[in-house]
């Protein structure tokens, strides 16, 4: 059986699970309390040294540690529906958009809450090694945030989707970030207009309530 090692609260996992919900990809979940810092202990370091989450253990047993390794693994194990584009050039959009969501928007929330939240003191980045909070990076970070959200309201003036005719993973992407954005009291707003309609639309799919 597959297993998928989650936080319900965390972002990265979400993106993993909105995907095998599009799949249809049955499997068991195992959650991972990040906030005792489960990630960093001994039985999950075994899992993955990284310790982030999400991790997928394939029916065989093979161990994929990130998003990237699950959606490509998803994607070729069941190929309907397509969530990576189908022709050449939708799947290069779909690539590059996917990638820039994550670099601008995601990790731009990233930034901004582990550099200045004090909860996250000594967690400014993820992963075993404990790095300082740099409180000019979180101001930096609300910054690319806002900066994102207006080029991707611009980016869904004339369009359905992140990118190409269908939805994709770059939509995953971005819903996931726009809702994370909440963690920094950023959303949204009446000057956004056009990502406020595409983010209600996507609210209609099943997988987003996850």
């Amino acid at each position: 059986m597959i297993t998928l090692y989650d936080c319900a609260t965390a972002p990265s996992p979400r993106r993993a699970r909105i995907l095998l919900a599009e799949k249809g990809v049955a499997h068991e979940t195992v959650q991972v309390d990040l906030r005792a810092g489960e990630q960093l202990g001994e039985a999950f370091r075994r899992l993955n040294p990284q310790c982030t989450v999400p991790v997928l253990r394939t029916d065989d047993g093979a161990l994929l540690t990130d998003n990237a390794a699950i959606t490509a693994y998803a994607e070729a194990r069941w190929p309907d529906p397509p969530l990576l584009g189908t022709t050449p050039l939708e799947k290069a959009e779909v690539a590059s958009w996917n990638w820039r969501v994550e670099f601008e928007g995601l990790m731009a929330v990233a930034e901004a809450l582990r550099n200045g939240s004090p909860a996250m003191a000594g967690r400014a980045l993820p992963g075993p090694v404990e790095h300082a909070q740099i409180p000019a990076l979180a101001e930096r970070g609300l910054k690319r945030l806002r900066h994102f959200l207006a080029v991707l309201d611009e980016r869904l003036a004339d369009r359905e989707f992140v990118a190409g005719t269908r939805f994709s993973v770059a939509d995953i992407t971005a819903v996931v970030t726009i809702d994370f954005a909440r963690a920094v009291k950023v959303r949204p707003g009446d000057e956004h207009p056009h990502l406020q309609r595409w983010r209600a639309a996507m609210a209609a799919r099943p997988s987003m309530s996850l």
